[in-house]
């Protein structure tokens, strides 16, 4: 069944949208993530502008990421005044990132710089997971447990607050430039930057593991919800058929995955995570490198 996307200017068939937002669902509900780094690509290889791409993606993330924060704030898991820091940075992130974003679409390189930016991050993301669980799995099956240091260079800088949800006091500096990264990546890339906050508030800030995800969420609702606005009324790039699309399919797929990842060990998923990533950097950076079929693209007139 053919569905014309307005926005993308492409037809494409509805149940391989649903297909694709069910796929990324069950590993989200599998792996603890928001999906957006692996949709994202998926949609490029089904023919989505990156533009498009990018805009719609976002727009996905904050449904399925206020999902995920009414239940870590029944659990009182959110450590809303840390979320509030990363929130700020965050927004700063990404009206800088979508300010980037239209100078590159003006010069006709925002495709390359989507694609590269993906490769760059799935590569290095992808790839230290994947030592860091080869590592754990090894500490496991010796019977050591894993450590991980509390005070690093961090507890010495200035403008220090109290976190007393994550049982911290530290300096804002540190949450607020991680908050400016991750909302550049969310106008970039398209996602919510899960994959590089969460590691960042564990092994960065030091908070403990079991309020990271929830407080990654809160902040990422806003910025990815600030992202879009911004898409929307300066891109005109968010396609409201295709997020409807991959967002039904999303829904019941992380009921799916909730229940396969309550079966797997910690390091197993991990490890399984690791190699998704790898194989679509790896995809994304063949399509690089490989002469496409079409050496020209059709472009409005006057642009690039």
């Amino acid at each position: 069944m053919q569905i014309y996307l307005p926005i993308a200017e492409i037809s494409v068939n509805a149940f391989l949208l649903l297909g694709l937002g069910g796929i990324v669902g069950i590993l989200s509900g599998m792996f603890g993530v928001g999906g957006g780094f692996l949709m994202t690509p998926l949609l490029f290889f089904i023919g989505i502008p990156p533009a498009v791409a990018v805009a719609t993606e976002a727009n996905q993330i904050v449904a399925s990421s206020f999902s995920g924060v009414l239940a870590h704030l029944r659990r009182k898991t959110v450590d809303l005044k840390m979320g509030t820091v990363l929130l700020i940075g965050g927004l700063i992130g990404a009206a800088l990132g979508v300010w980037l974003f239209n100078y590159l679409k003006g010069l006709g390189q925002v495709d390359l710089l989507v694609k590269l930016c993906y490769v760059l991050f799935l590569g290095v993301i992808g790839g230290l997971m994947f030592v860091e669980s080869l590592g754990a799995v090894r500490k496991t099956k010796s019977g050591k447990a894993p450590t991980r240091k509390k005070h690093n260079w961090i507890h010495g800088l200035p403008f220090k607050m109290r976190f007393r949800t994550s049982g911290l006091y530290i300096s804002v500096i540190p949450p607020v430039i991680v908050g400016v990264f991750v909302g550049i990546l969310a106008a970039i890339m398209g996602v919510g930057g899960g994959f590089v906050m969460v590691p960042a508030m564990i092994y960065l800030l030091g908070m403990p593991t079991k309020v990271v995800v929830g407080t990654s969420l809160f902040q990422i609702i806003f910025v990815t919800g600030f992202t879009t606005l911004l898409h929307a009324t300066t891109n005109y790039t968010v396609d409201m058929v295709l997020a409807v699309l991959l967002l039904v399919g999303g829904v019941i797929g992380a009921q799916i995955g909730t229940v396969i990842g309550a079966k797997l060990k910690a390091e197993q998923l991990r490890i399984l995570l690791a190699i998704m990533v790898l194989a679509v950097c790896g995809k994304l950076a063949l399509d690089l490198l490989i002469q496409p079929s079409e050496l020209f693209s059709i472009g409005a007139v006057g642009g690039h």
